[in-house]
């Protein structure tokens, strides 16, 4: 896990310092969590057989491809589940435990409409030939 962090200073507007004790000071911290490797291989390895399986297609830009299968890989190691890496959550927590956004998500069972790009029906512009 790598932590980064970021300092805030709040005080008044100046061109001199302010005194330490009117300055008022916040750190900021923010957990990149990395998927592990095993994790972001499972989920290559099910991206590609349930591609196969949708008779979909990755899409032609690699890296969009990579970024959701890693941003999946990430929520199964810090949720439990693959939940779609694409959406903003209130509460990732109890989203994932609905399963409604779990990759495959509802929407792409039902209807092969992937939000994040990474199952493309074969008439988009955008799908690749693998």
């Amino acid at each position: 896990m790598t932590l980064q962090a970021s300092f805030f200073n709040f005080g008044s507007i100046s061109s001199l310092p302010c005194p330490p004790r009117t300055s008022r000071q916040r750190f900021v911290i923010r957990a990149k969590v990395e998927p592990s490797e095993k994790s972001v291989e499972i989920m290559r390895k099910f991206s590609e057989q349930y591609a196969r399986r949708s008779g979909t297609y990755f899409c032609m830009d690699k890296g969009v491809t990579s970024v959701v299968i890693k941003g999946l890989a990430e929520h199964k190691d810090t949720l439990g589940a693959p939940l779609c890496p694409c959406r903003h959550y209130d509460d990732k927590a109890a989203e994932a435990g609905q399963g409604f956004w779990n990759c495959p998500c509802v929407p792409m069972r039902e209807r092969k409409e992937c939000h994040c790009m990474l199952f493309l029906t074969p008439d988009n512009d955008f799908a690749g030939q693998d």
